[in-house]
């Protein structure tokens, strides 16, 4: 019979439970654990004060991340949104340095990934985002006074060095404040701001483009604008952004106590802030590492060049400047709507690699469209283009299948760091693959997006089969340690099925051939998904 991940009333002290490890991931958690216990009582909860935890995590928490990411995706977006208002006129530019001005942000997002995992690790979650945010937006302000190619590059490099923290810092809150089946939906919410900014972003690019200054080019004016927005938002965020679910001052000690014990069923652990090479070895050798790599990679080449020149292919259609901006309002509704839908499936029918393959499939549709459909056409050219940024749904998931799917703290956080090297990297390549020499049909970058849409698949399905495989030798090991080979994974259950199978359980615990939980876990232990048999993959 199945047993199952106890996440509380558990008759095992929380200091056991923490998994007595000698590093110092467990014993923060046990010692917490055992500092806010008062008594046998305080080790159960109600599912009343669970939610009540939950809705308070996700008032001030999810917020203030939606907030960092939509000021990340506003900021080096801006290049695009000064691109059709003579950006290139403008600063003087020519040949491919449009290009490299949209790639450079992300050839130093690649460099500067592995710095991020070891700040992640070692330092406080909550102070490195602020200080990021501060930093790039400072950054993007002092752009406002370049006026060449040299300059510029050299504050999209910068920019790009600062914006690299973000990413990885919502894939660390999303993984330390959720439980495990709670993590698509937060993923794809925080995601769901590259729509909102194509929104936002339009809509501000359109009124400050028809502001005429003496002094200042259009372009000049779009990022001075945005890079002080950003500049006071990091405020925010220094303020009220917890660096732990255990250092949260915005819990009493009792919600605290809750918000950590609610993610024992994990069995990723919380926060480390030790750096441990082992971790760093085993994700270089587990294979779904660069499962998550070149499914990410893939993607990325074709979002990386549509991002980059999509007002100009839409200009290619034959519309103005200000008409191709207002075209990504509808985009960037579709983008939420896509990003949003896409989580909700993956979360409801847990089929996360099905998913990734459906967005492909639109997106592929979508570039079919627009490359045999005659340029008179504007109509179905546009509703092309509308398909093909589906492909905004397939990166969030790929995070959060990512982030569910590793535990260790060190091992999370690098390798966050490998997936988020293979998205910049494919950030760096999409770009190349359009010229404004090819306008207005731009159908070399568009097969090559084709390709990489059907690749997409293909990566997806693999790691859907490896997953499949590792979840089958974990179950393996369980056996040969004595342990039930089926284990009920609750950190992937809505709340009624975590009853149900509770009912379950205690109906099954006397008879003969039941096995019951393990009086061990690693639940809160800074170990590995390789090496603790009791970690189950999801789709």
């Amino acid at each position: 019979m199945a047993a199952t991940q106890r996440e509380k009333d558990d008759p095992i002290s929380p200091v056991q439970n923490a998994g007595e490890s000698s590093h110092t991931g467990g014993q923060q958690v046990a010692r917490f654990l055992a500092s806010v216990e008062n008594g046998a009582d305080n080790r159960s909860f109600t599912v009343e004060e669970e939610e009540h935890v939950l809705r308070r995590i996700d008032l001030r928490v999810l917020p203030l991340l939606l907030g960092a990411y939509f000021f990340q995706q506003l900021d080096k977006s801006s290049l695009s949104y000064t691109s059709i208002f003579g950006l290139s006129e403008d600063a003087h530019l020519v040949g491919s340095q449009y290009s490299w001005l949209s790639s450079i942000l992300y050839l130093s997002q690649l460099v500067f990934q592995p710095l991020a995992a070891v700040l992640l690790v070692k330092a406080p979650t909550g102070k490195v985002i602020s200080t990021a945010i501060f930093l790039w937006g400072s950054t993007l302000t002092i752009m406002s006074v370049c006026t060449n190619f040299r300059s510029l590059l050299g504050m999209r490099f910068a920019l790009g060095a600062f914006e690299s923290m973000i990413a990885p810092s919502c894939i660390a809150v999303t993984q330390m404040w959720w439980r495990r089946r709670e993590q698509t939906l937060r993923a794809v919410m925080w995601n769901g701001m590259n729509g909102l900014t194509f929104i936002v972003g339009s809509l501000f690019t359109y009124g400050l483009g028809h502001i005429h200054s003496s002094t200042l080019f259009s372009y000049q004016i779009i990022f001075l604008f945005c890079g002080l927005l950003t500049v006071s938002y990091s405020f925010l965020v220094l303020i009220f952004m917890p660096d732990s679910p255990m250092e949260a001052k915005f819990l009493s000690d009792r919600e605290k106590y809750i918000s950590v014990e609610r993610l024992r069923a994990n069995q990723m652990g919380i926060v480390s802030r030790e750096w441990r090479w082992d971790h760093v070895w085993e994700t270089l050798y587990d294979i779904k590492t660069w499962c998550w790599f070149f499914l990410v990679l893939s993607i990325s080449i074709p979002s990386g060049g549509i991002s980059s020149f999509g007002n100009l292919i839409i200009e290619s259609f034959g519309y103005t400047n200000f008409e191709s901006i207002l075209f990504n309002l509808p985009l960037g509704a579709i983008q939420i709507i896509a990003i949003v839908g896409g989580g909700w499936l993956a979360t409801r029918f847990k089929m996360k690699g099905m998913a990734i393959v459906l967005f492909a499939a639109i997106s592929a549709v979508g570039t079919v469209l627009m490359l045999v459909i005659p340029r008179s056409n504007k109509g179905v050219l546009l509703f092309g283009y509308y398909l093909v940024s589906t492909l905004a749904a397939i990166t969030p998931i790929i995070y959060a299948w990512e982030a569910q799917n590793t535990a260790g703290d060190t091992k999370r956080k690098f390798t966050s760091a490998i997936v988020l090297v293979g998205m910049c990297t494919g950030n760096v390549i999409g770009p190349q693959l359009f010229s404004t020499s090819q306008a207005p049909a731009y159908r070399p970058g568009l097969i090559a997006c084709l390709i990489m849409f059907i690749l997409v698949g293909i990566f997806a399905m693999v790691t859907d089969l490896y997953l499949i495989i590792l979840n089958k030798k974990h179950a393996k090991k369980r056996e040969l340690l004595g342990k039930s080979a089926v284990i009920v994974d609750e950190s992937m259950l809505a709340k009624d099925e975590i009853q149900h199978s509770k009912a379950v359980e205690v109906e099954d615990i006397n008879e003969p051939q039941a096995s019951t939980t393990p009086a061990m876990d690693n639940g809160f232990a800074d170990t590995t998904d390789l090496q603790n048999e009791d970690f189950i993959y999801v789709y």
